[in-house]
């Protein structure tokens, strides 16, 4: 394999301008840079950990096929180094024609979406992101996309009014980014020139690579490096564990792992693969996880998240694992040019502690898609309903006998061990068992043995313990239920 150019600058586009950068730290977060670097100061900090929605601004990507996209991220949270080859958009950027407001900021001035004015960029700029996609979106369409912006004034009802009416003030072929598409494309493309970027030295050092091989060999020379793919979880460490990540691999950019196909039944996900690219693929063939994908973080974090960091990261509380588990998943992991795969809840071995290998890492997840015949249901507990982290969630599939026996159950939990762990002991207390009440209550009893919850600021180990046998009975009602159709796809708040 031939060693890759190397080239000691980052090149993207901030609104209409070409930025090279040399000096930039691996923790560099895009918000500090816009403020500080730029006085592009309508990019507000509010929370510094992508809850809040404050510090949206727009990023422009190339996709594999060619065409370009634009997604509204959290800048508190995304690192300088992820963004080569991209163009940035701030507030500042939006333009009318002649004397007008843009028909986003019009529709927010005429419904009295702003009060204090802190949030308001950033819902501007969610809303703007959707618009071009959608422009006459429906209200769940509009709910959706402003799950992750936070506003303490307007009471939400003036700024969806305005959501729904901006089409009115003007239509998207005149917008900017829509109108000068094909010239950006252009200028995104002169941006690719197939090098490595590498900025820094020693622990001040990050790396952008090349490709997918290349990442495999930057990697497997340096294996205790940090891999930084959405920053969805690394930014927290940053902004709120000061935690010092660097060496930092970035590979949000790489093509090679943005692959999703489905063949033989089995949905394949590459590892780069965030919840918005993966949402229509998983919603369509297997429902309940559609609902799940959009009560992960707001917009903005399921723009930047990736499935196989939720999978990587190994957390407890990490959303797709249990449901991921529960549909029997494996995982394709790789060091250097040898792969192999495993079973999905095998790779999880401790708290912070996975079966990879130094400088290996997850390249895909393949996830079977269940019979029609099975049932299969996830359910998330949560504070709050929208852009919460879990207390408990459950992912239970279910195959019947023709008599109405339990011919075969997995049930997995995350928020219930130190990771996310299947009830060995609840199903086996199930299999073989005719599917009634009385069945499943006494397969509660079990999980005793296999869980022993801990209590935290989410909720107490009690809670926990009471809410996950509860999800279990709740299951068995919806998949009893003649009004429940039979592959239960919801997924609420319980």
């Amino acid at each position: 394999m031939a060693a890759a150019k190397i080239r000691s600058e980052l090149r993207f586009i901030l609104n209409g301008r070409d930025v090279a950068l040399r000096d930039v730290a691996p923790d560099h977060t895009l918000l500090d840079w816009l403020r500080l670097s730029r006085s592009l100061k309508g990019t507000k900090e509010g929370c510094a950990e992508g809850d809040c929605g404050a510090c949206t601004v727009l990023v422009g990507r190339l996709t594999p096929q060619g065409g370009l996209v634009y997604e509204g991220v959290n800048a508190c949270i995304r690192f300088m180094g992820s963004l080569d080859g991209c163009h940035v958009v701030t507030v500042e950027h939006l333009a009318g024609t002649g004397d007008k407001l843009h028909p986003v900021q019009q529709a927010m001035v005429d419904y009295h979406g702003s009060q204090c004015g802190f949030c308001t960029p950033g819902f501007v700029m969610s809303l703007y992101a959707l618009w071009m996609q959608t422009p006459n979106p429906s209200d769940e369409q509009i709910e959706v996309a402003l799950q992750g912006n936070l506003c303490r004034c307007t009471g939400y009802e003036p700024i969806l009014r305005a959501a729904r009416a901006i089409s009115e003030y003007g239509g998207t072929d005149k917008d900017p980014l829509l109108a000068e598409r094909a010239a950006m494309i252009a200028r995104l493309k002169a941006l690719r020139d197939g090098a490595r970027v590498e900025i820094g030295e020693g622990k001040a050092r990050f790396v952008v690579p090349a490709d997918l091989d290349d990442f495999a060999a930057v990697l497997e020379a340096s294996p205790t490096a940090t891999v930084v793919a959405g920053s969805t979880d690394v930014g927290l460490w940053v902004t709120k564990h000061m935690r010092d990540i660097s060496p930092v691999v970035f590979i949000a950019g790489l093509d090679e792992l943005k692959s999703l196909s489905v063949k033989d039944g089995v949905v394949s996900i590459g590892a780069g693969v965030t919840y918005t690219e993966a949402f229509a693929t998983l919603a369509q063939h297997i429902p309940a996880l559609g609902p799940l994908i959009n009560r992960i973080g707001g917009q903005q974090v399921r723009n930047m998240g990736t499935i196989g960091g939720n999978i990587a990261n190994g957390s407890p509380i990490g959303d797709t694992p249990p449901a991921l588990i529960a549909l029997d998943s494996r995982l394709t992991l790789r060091k250097g040019a040898e792969r192999r795969t495993i079973s999905l809840q095998d790779f999880f071995i401790a708290y912070g502690k996975q079966d990879r290998q130094p400088g290996e890492f997850v390249e895909a997840v393949h996830v079977p898609v269940p019979p029609a015949a099975e049932k299969f249901a996830v359910y998330k507990v949560t504070k709050r309903r929208d852009e919460d982290i879990t207390a408990t969630l459950g992912a239970f599939r279910l195959a019947l006998a023709a008599d109405g026996t339990v011919a075969a159950i997995t049930i997995a939990y995350g928020g219930m061990a130190a990771t996310p762990k299947r009830a060995f002991a609840v199903e086996k207390a199930l299999v073989g068992q005719p599917w009634t009440e009385a069945t499943v209550e006494a397969a509660m009893e079990k999980y005793a043995e296999d869980y022993a919850p801990l209590t935290d600021m989410r909720a107490t180990a009690e809670y926990r313990a009471l809410v996950a046998k509860n999800l279990l009975l709740r299951f068995y009602m919806e998949t009893t239920s003649s009004e429940t159709p039979a592959q239960v796809s919801r997924y609420e708040a319980a």
